[in-house]
C-alpha cells in the first residue's frame, strides 16, 4: 500500500511481512561476525515463541568444531592451510552442508554456515541437521594437482567425523563435482566404497540429476511464487542478479526461460546490464571461471555497487555474504529481494528492509533447492536406484513451494517477515525434535 508520494507504508506492504509500529526494534549495527549475525536472528524468533533458556543455548552451540592443518607440497615448497568442519545439530538426522574454499573462511564464517544449514534442512523438512566446512586458500592460485592433494589431505584428517549417516559434505563457493568425487575416492579408501558420503558428485559416481542446476532452480521458482503475491508478474519482470557463478547463472537461466527480463549480471570484476534484457544463453557460454561477464560484450559495464541499487522488481544477491549494509541498504530500490546466497543482507540491512516493506526470501528458504536435491541424491545412493530428472524436479518443486506456502501463512496471519518465520518454523521443529528423542 503506498501513500501519494508513491513509498510503501510498512505497516500494510502486499507482503503482509511487517510488524505492527509498537514491535520496531532498534539495529543491530554491521559489527557482528558471521555467527553472530546469525544468532541474532535466531535469538528474535526464539524470545517470539519463548524457547526455554537451556534449548536457546543448545540450539546456538554447536555439537562439533574441527579444525585441522593441512600442509601440502606446492610449486614454491610446503605450505600449510587451515581446514574447518563445524557440525551444528544433529537432532533431525545427519548433519549436511557444503564444503567452501575460500581466502576468508575462518572458524566464525562455518559456525555460522553451519547453523544456517541446521535451519534450512527444518524449513523444507528434510531429515538432515547442520554442518558446514571450508578451506582457507585462493584456489584460483592453485594448480589442479595442488587442488586435488590439499583435498585429499584434508579428508586424511576429517574422515572419522563424516560419513553417510553423520556429517555429508557437497559442493559450496569454489568447489564443485569434482573435488566431490576426490573426496569420494580418499573417504573409499578409509571405509570401503560409499557413493553417499557425498552429495553433488559426478553422475558417473552415483550423482543425482537436477543437482548442478538445483539451487539455481530453487531460487528461481521462489522468486515466481512469491513474486505472485505481491503482484509481480514473472514475466516481463526485471531481475539484477549479483554473482554468475553456479547459482546466478543457473538462476537467470530458469528466469529468463519463465519470460522474466534479467537486465544485470556480475561477477567478482564486475557487472553488466541492460534494459531490455541481457542475452542470458550467451552469457552462459562466453563468460566464466576464466573470462569475466564484463569481457564478452553483453552490455553495458556498471559497477557492483550500481547492480545493487538498480531499479528493478526483484534483486537477487547470489555471491558471498554481507554484501547489503547499513551503510548501503538505503539505496535499494528493488521491489524484492531473494537471497541466493548464504547471509548477503546484514541483521542492520534487514531490520531496514522490514521498515520500508521490501520482502525478502531468506536464505534458509530461498537457496536450499541444493541442499533439496543433496537429500534425493543421498536417498538413491542408499537405495542404489537411479531417478530420472523429471522426477526430481518434480520432487524439488513440491518440497520448496510446499515450505514456501506453510511460511506464507505465518507471514500473513502473524504479519511478520519471512525471515522471522523461517526461523520460527525451523526452530520449533529441531526444538520438537530434541524433545522427542529425550536429549537434555
Amino acid at each position: 500500500m503506498n501513500d501519494e508520494n508513491g513509498s510503501r507504508d510498512p505497516t500494510h506492504d502486499l507482503s503482509g511481512a511487517e510488524r505492527p509500529a509498537t514491535e520496531r526494534e532498534s539495529p543491530p549495527g554491521d559489527h557482528l561476525n558471521p555467527f553472530e549475525a546469525v544468532n541474532y536472528q535466531f535469538d528474535r524468533a526464539a524470545r517470539r515463541i519463548d524457547l526455554p533458556d537451556y534449548l536457546q543455548v543448545a540450539l546456538k552451540t554447536p555439537y562439533r568444531e574441527v579444525m585441522v592443518e593441512i600442509p601440502i607440497r606446492a610449486r614454491e615448497g610446503f605450505r600449510t592451510y587451515h581446514g574447518y568442519r563445524v557440525q551444528h545439530e544433529n537432532a533431525r538426522g545427519p548433519m549436511k552442508g557444503g564444503l567452501r574454499y575460500h581466502p576468508s573462511v575462518d572458524l566464525d564464517e562455518v559456525r555460522a554456515l553451519a547453523s544456517l544449514m541446521t535451519w534450512k534442512t527444518a524449513v523444507v523438512d528434510i531429515p538432515f541437521g547442520g554442518a558446514k566446512g571450508g578451506i582457507a586458500c585462493d584456489p584460483t592460485q592453485l594448480s589442479r594437482g595442488e587442488l586435488e592433494r590439499l583435498t585429499r589431505a584434508f579428508v586424511q584428517r576429517i574422515h572419522s567425523f563424516i560419513g553417510p549417516t553423520t556429517d555429508i559434505p557437497a559442493p559450496d563457493v569454489n568447489t564443485n563435482e569434482q573435488t566431490m568425487a576426490w573426496i569420494l575416492d580418499e573417504y573409499s579408501k578409509f571405509h570401503g566404497f560409499t557413493p553417499a558420503v557425498v552429495t553433488g558428485k559426478p553422475l558417473e559416481l552415483g550423482g543425482s540429476a537436477g543437482r548442478a542446476s538445483a539451487t539455481g532452480r530453487g531460487v528461481a521458482l521462489l522468486a515466481e511464487r512469491a513474486a505472485a503475491d505481491i503482484g509481480i508478474d514473472i514475466r516481463g519482470a526485471t531481475v539484477a542478479i549479483q554473482g554468475f557463478g553456479n547459482v546466478g547463472s543457473w538462476c537467470a537461466h530458469f528466469l529468463a526461460a519463465m519470460g522474466a527480463r534479467v537486465v544485470a549480471v556480475s561477477d567478482v570484476r564486475g557487472a553488466v546490464f541492460r534494459g531490455d534484457g541481457l542475452d542470458i544463453e550467451y552469457l552462459r557460454r562466453e563468460a566464466g571461471p576464466d573470462r569475466s561477464v564484463v569481457e564478452v560484450g553483453a552490455g553495458e559495464t556498471i559497477r557492483n555497487a550500481d547492480l545493487l541499487a538498480l531499479d528493478v522488481d526483484i534483486l537477487i544477491p547470489a555471491a558471498l555474504g554481507n554484501v547489503l549494509t547499513g551503510r548501503n541498504v538505503g539505496d535499494v530500490r528493488a521491489r524484492m529481494i531473494v537471497e541466493g546466497a548464504n547471509a548477503p543482507i546484514t541483521p542492520a540491512a534487514d531490520l531496514e528492509l522490514e521498515e520500508r516493506g521490501i520482502p525478502v526470501i531468506p536464505d534458509i528458504l530461498a537457496n536450499a533447492g541444493g541442499v533439496t536435491v543433496s537429500y534425493f541424491e543421498w536417498v538413491q545412493n542408499l537405495q542404489q536406484f537411479r531417478w530420472p530428472a523429471d522426477r526430481v524436479d518434480d520432487e524439488l518443486r513440491r518440497t520448496l513451494l510446499g515450505a514456501y506456502e506453510t511460511l506464507r501463512a505465518s507471514v500473513v496471519e502473524h504479519r511478520i517477515s519471512y525471515r522471522l518465520a523461517a526461523y520460527i518454523l525451523a526452530i520449533r521443529r529441531v526444538a520438537d525434535a530434541i524433545a522427542l528423542r529425550g536429549q537434555d
